[in-house]
């Protein structure tokens, strides 16, 4: 079946209703590797019961629709869609549990050309059910290689942070491990392309892959030992083009460029020199 590209726009979602524990908001810290060091404690805060801190990353896990675009009324050819780019706006500190509402709603489909793909550009909002404060905000990018040619609009396309054409003022490598799939999954993306090696081989890996939003949450890691001293609640603000994939087990050496609250950053694999997050752009309270 074709995509309906009218059908997919106004596509409509139900509330996702999640409650989160401090074992929740635990694990998701540990699925992007915090705690590697338990003598460190900057990040033993995030992975620790007593006095707990979110990683403001974890906002990706929350209120997640899950796959939806697998749905066959859609009529995407979703074996070829991939994650594009991500965004998150952070706008009140994010609790270490609670109830969430996420609240998803479609705002652009670009018609790329035949042969060229589609992009699907989706918002969802994090809100607090019990108080009503609206946590965060979340833009998201899907590539919809296979569908393409629909006669819709060419743009406007989202802008791209350019990053500047000279060495970063600092770099981390963070390394992760074999296992590390395994365990961001558990906080939600059941994707088997991220745990069975057979559905990695149909899609052209050589073995699982790691999900693109735990390597966020590696970036954002990284962001927050090289620019904000430490505290990851300093990052009002991340977005990222995904450009490759990293294996697990693979380390992740995140560059940054400093500009005052801005920071520029991209993200590549030390093992095989590949950018895997691209046109980076972070914001840093004071």
């Amino acid at each position: 079946m074709a995509m309906d590209a009218e059908k997919l726009r106004n596509w409509k979602f139900e509330d996702v209703i999640q409650t989160f524990t401090k074992r929740d908001t635990m694990l998701y810290a540990l699925g992007v590797g915090a705690g590697s060091d338990p003598l460190d404690e900057s990040e033993l805060r995030y992975v620790y019961e007593d006095d707990l801190v979110a990683l403001p990353t974890m906002v990706t896990v929350l209120g997640y629709q899950g796959f939806w675009l697998k749905d066959s009324g859609t009529g995407v050819d979703w074996r070829k869609v991939v994650h594009g780019e991500q965004a998150i706006t952070i706008h009140a500190p994010v609790p270490t549990s609670g109830t969430f509402i996420g609240r998803t709603r479609i705002t652009g489909l670009i018609d790329k050309g035949k042969d060229r793909g589609a992009l699907l550009i989706s918002e969802r909002d994090i809100i607090a059910k019990e108080s009503g404060t609206h946590i965060a905000t979340l833009v998201s990018t899907s590539f919809l290689r296979g569908d393409g040619g629909f006669g819709g609009p060419s743009g406007p396309t989202p802008a791209v942070h350019t990053l500047p054409e000279k060495a970063p003022d600092a770099t981390l490598d963070i390394p992760t491990l074999p296992r590390q799939a395994l365990i961001y999954r558990l906080s939600g993306d059941m994707n088997p392309l991220h745990a069975d090696p057979k559905v990695a081989a149909v899609a052209g890996f050589r073995a699982p892959i790691l999900h693109g939003l735990c390597s966020f949450g590696v970036a954002g890691r990284a962001l927050a030992k090289l620019a904000c001293g430490g505290d990851a609640s300093r990052i009002k603000h991340m977005q990222v083009r995904f450009s490759s994939p990293i294996y697990p087990g693979e380390t992740i050496r995140t560059e940054i460029w400093r500009n005052g609250a801005e920071i520029s950053f991209r993200s590549r694999c030390v093992e095989r020199d590949v950018v895997i997050l691209n046109n980076g752009l972070a914001r840093i309270a004071a």
